[in-house]
C-alpha cells in the first residue's frame, strides 16, 4: 500500500486526484499540504509543510510553482519520493528540481496523460522521417484559467522534436511583430485561451501539398490524474534520479 501526500489537494486536480486515489486498493491518501484549503476527507490537510506530522512514501504535487522550494525542501530531509505534474517554472526552479534529484527519487513530467506521452513518441517519428521537408508546428489550446503559455506540454513536444533534429530548431512564438517569410529551421508554437477546454495539442508537419497533424485531446482533468497516481506507485521504491513517463512506460512493458 501507497502511502501519498498531496501538495495542493485543495486545488481541482488535487482533489481528482484524491478521488482517484479513493477508487484503488494499491494505494491511500494520507495527508494533503493546502496553504489556503480545508480538511474534505477522511484524511488531515495542513497549510504547509512544517506542519506535516505523518510520514508519506511519495508526495504528488499539482500545486504552485511558489511552493516548490518547501516542498523539495521537505522532501529531501524525509527522503520522500516526488511526482511533480504542476508547470509553469522558471530556469532557476528547474534547477532546484535537477539539483532535488541527486538526493531523492523525482517523477516530472509536463503532461501526465499515457496519450500525450504516445503523441511525443510519434511526433518525434514523424520528424525523423519529414522534418527535413516539412515545417513543423505546435498548436495547444486550454482553458482561459490557465497562467503559463505555451503549455509545459507544447514545450515538452518541441523539445522532443528538437533532440530529434539535432538541436537545429528555433522556436518562434510569435510573428506579428515580424514581416518576413518563414524560417526552415523554425518550429512555431501558438497558444489558444479560452472556455473550459481542458487540454488539446496538435502538431501540424507541412508539406509541399500535404499536411499531416498529430492531435491529442483530453476531456477531462481525470487522465492526468490516473497518471499521476500510476507514477507515485512506480516512485515509490526507487533510487534518488530523475524518472518520467517514458522509464515508467517501459517498466510496464
Amino acid at each position: 500500500m501507497t502511502h501519498i501526500l498531496i501538495n495542493g489537494v485543495c486545488g481541482h486536480m488535487g482533489r481528482v486526484i484524491a478521488d482517484v486515489i479513493a477508487g484503488r486498493e494499491d494505494c491511500t491518501v494520507l495527508a494533503g499540504v493546502d496553504p489556503v484549503g480545508a480538511a474534505y476527507g477522511d484524511f488531515p490537510v495542513y497549510p504547509s509543510f512544517d506542519q506535516v506530522e505523518e510520514k508519506a512514501d511519495v508526495i504528488i504535487d499539482f500545486s504552485h510553482p511558489s511552493a516548490l522550494e518547501g516542498m523539495l525542501e521537505y522532501a529531501k530531509s524525509h527522503f520522500t519520493p516526488v511526482v511533480i505534474g504542476s508547470t509553469g517554472y522558471t530556469p532557476e526552479q528547474k534547477q532546484e528540481i535537477q539539483d532535488a534529484v541527486k538526493e531523492i527519487p523525482v517523477f516530472f513530467s509536463f503532461n501526465m496523460s499515457l496519450g500525450v506521452n504516445l503523441l511525443v513518441n510519434l511526433a518525434k517519428k514523424a520528424a525523423q522521417v519529414l522534418g527535413d521537408q516539412f515545417d513543423i508546428e505546435i498548436v495547444e489550446k486550454h482553458h482561459n484559467q490557465k497562467l503559463d503559455a505555451p503549455s509545459g506540454t507544447a514545450l515538452m513536444i518541441a523539445d522532443a522534436i528538437q533532440e530529434t533534429m539535432g538541436g537545429n530548431m528555433v522556436y518562434q512564438y510569435d510573428r506579428h511583430a515580424q514581416r518576413k517569410k518563414r524560417e526552415h529551421n523554425e518550429i512555431g508554437i501558438h497558444s489558444v485561451r479560452g472556455g473550459t477546454i481542458v487540454g488539446e495539442h496538435q502538431v501540424i508537419f507541412a508539406g509541399r501539398d500535404e499536411v499531416i497533424t498529430l492531435t491529442h485531446e483530453a476531456h477531462s482533468k481525470q487522465v492526468f490524474a490516473v497518471g499521476a497516481v500510476n507514477a507515485a506507485v512506480f516512485l515509490e521504491k526507487k533510487t534518488p534520479g530523475l524518472y518520467d513517463m517514458g522509464a515508467m512506460l517501459a517498466e510496464t512493458e
